[in-house]
């Protein structure tokens, strides 16, 4: 019987990347992805890497909350933060498992600077992808990385190593402490 995994969200994107995670990371196990939509209780677009992984970790727990039924919940949340006067993006991974939790946050990278001022004015990211580029819903497709990569990266293959970097807790709990 497959593992049941607890995504909080449903975005493909990030659906797809929590399978593709686990997969990697245990692939002599089997894993249900399964989505449910909770509230992060951060801002839609978090401007703080603090926030930013509260809101992962806000995700994951409600997550848990909602299906208790499950083997793990993962939260995923994306950040815009501020450095040296340009935005850069990025998200936490929060994984709650039945011996404790890991987190990870992905790689960085700076945003175009009218993207950058369209963020800074209130938008979400995805929102300000899709008017600069003329796109609908990009960020449940390749998002920023994968708009200004022509798809080298994507937001997908951005958060799968992200989330079994966050796995290794679970893959190694002998050296890790419940916590």
């Amino acid at each position: 019987m497959p593992e049941k995994v607890i995504v909080s969200s449903n975005n493909p994107v990030k659906l797809e990347a929590v399978r593709v995670g686990f997969e990697r990371l245990f692939p002599d196990r089997a894993f249900e992805i399964l989505p449910i939509a909770v509230d992060s209780g951060v801002p839609n677009q978090p401007m703080t890497d603090a926030v930013t992984l509260l809101g992962a970790k806000n995700r994951a727990e409600a997550a848990r909350a909602a299906r208790s039924d499950a083997d793990f919940w993962a939260g995923l949340e994306g950040c815009a933060e501020s450095y040296e006067g340009r935005l850069s993006t990025f998200a936490w991974i929060y994984i709650i498992g039945p011996n404790g939790r890991g987190k990870c946050r992905t790689a960085t990278h700076e945003l175009p600077d009218e993207i950058g001022r369209l963020v800074a004015g209130g938008l979400e990211l995805g929102v300000a992808d899709d008017l600069f580029y003329q796109r609908k819903n990009s960020k449940q497709l390749n998002g920023s990385v994968g708009l200004l990569t022509n798809d080298l990266f994507t937001r997908t293959s951005l958060y799968v190593e992200a989330v079994m970097l966050a796995l290794i807790p679970f893959k190694n709990p002998e050296l890790y402490s419940n916590g």
